[in-house]
């Protein structure tokens, strides 16, 4: 009996010191994120929630596009990028052997191998949806329509839901909410640590992430446009495989670019891609297309 009395305050005394220590660790690494900081999560959170429906309910009233187009495609980008793609990934990065190894140690690999991923895939959606789904009602108009649902659901998934996670540990960080609830947690400093870009990256680079997605989903409908006029035009085939080498091309430079930390060298790729790919598609896919 002695000896399981003697254990159990020494349990006890354990636990105590491990929540001292759990304490002072977390109190090393109090974090407060700067209201500019919280600005800038809460334009991206803007950007990625409201900019689709905005084009959606934009496209409707000026071109009296149909809504379907734009639910078809969010469901495509869901399937082809977010499922079917990451299948891939999952099989070629992990499951390969060597060959995973090397493309995981060659940037220049990986770049082109992700590049040519997404284009193959996140394309051949949008051709296959357009294909079959949308043949009775395929215009130039519901293209439109179509790409601000692929595009916004990218937004959505890629952006929106991490300024979500981003805003709420930011409030509670500020609160000392969070902080109290790790208080007694041994592993409070590791989860500290994984918080700490909210408070000591510069607010530009939250800006920054808003910023891409609108380039992003203006790309994704000119690219629809491009596909559109494959799929609405035989003898204009060649814009499908062309979208496939403008979507891969963009993705594989951003890899490169955002892999040796050149953040806003990055976005400016994206964004002179975008404004080439846009004028293209409404000189030779919009105008083409009447």
């Amino acid at each position: 009996m002695m000896l399981g009395h003697t254990a159990g305050l020494a349990e006890a005394a354990a636990e105590v010191a491990a929540a001292e220590m759990a304490a002072e660790a977390a109190a090393g690494l109090a974090i407060q994120v700067p209201t500019a900081n919280i600005l800038g999560i809460l334009f991206s959170l803007a950007v990625a929630w409201g900019i689709p429906f905005l084009l959606m309910a934009v496209i409707r009233r000026r071109w009296r596009a149909d809504i379907f187009p734009f639910v078809l495609g969010c469901g495509s980008f869901f399937l082809f990028a977010m499922l079917l793609e990451q299948m891939l990934h999952m099989a070629v990065l992990l499951r390969m052997g060597s060959f995973s190894e090397l493309l995981r140690e060659n940037l220049w690999l990986y770049a082109l191998y992700a590049g040519a991923a997404a284009g193959i895939f996140e394309e051949t959606g949008r051709f296959l949806t357009m294909r079959i789904f949308m043949k009775k009602n395929l215009t130039r108009e519901n293209a439109l329509m179509y790409g601000a649902g692929h595009g916004g659901m990218e937004a959505v998934l890629i952006l929106g839901v991490a300024s979500i996670n981003n805003l709420v540990n930011a409030l509670l960080l500020n609160s000392g909410a969070l902080m109290e609830s790790l208080a007694s947690d041994p592993n409070a400093r590791q989860a500290l640590e994984a918080l700490s870009p909210l408070g000591t990256l510069p607010a530009w680079q939250f800006f920054l992430g808003g910023g891409e997605r609108i380039s992003a989903i203006a790309l994704q409908i000119a690219l629809s446009l491009f596909v559109y006029r494959a799929v609405s035009d035989r003898r204009k085939w060649f814009f499908y495989p062309l979208a496939i080498l403008i979507h891969g091309a963009l993705d594989m430079a951003v890899v490169l670019a955002a892999n040796h930390g050149w953040l806003v060298q990055a976005e400016l790729i994206t964004l002179a891609g975008t404004l080439a790919v846009s004028w293209a598609a409404w000189r030779f896919a919009w105008k083409g297309g009447e």
